[in-house]
């Protein structure tokens, strides 16, 4: 069974290439018992998904210029 750290880890992998099913796997079964990581989990994926909204506006904000 995965650590915390080790399941934080992954989470953050996760973010930048796709886990390997050993991962994965681990992974989810580790989230199913901890909700200090789900909370983590969702908490990066918010984090991802504001940073690519703000990348996003400043695209379109300097093609307005």
């Amino acid at each position: 069974m995965l650590t915390c750290r080790q399941a934080t880890q992954l989470l953050s992998e996760k973010q930048d290439r796709q886990l390997l099913l050993k991962e994965q796997s681990g992974l989810q079964f580790h989230l199913m018992i901890c909700s200090s990581c789900r909370r983590f989990g969702k908490q990066i994926k918010t984090i991802s998904e504001l940073s690519k909204a703000y990348k996003q506006f400043d695209v379109d904000e300097d093609n307005q210029k």
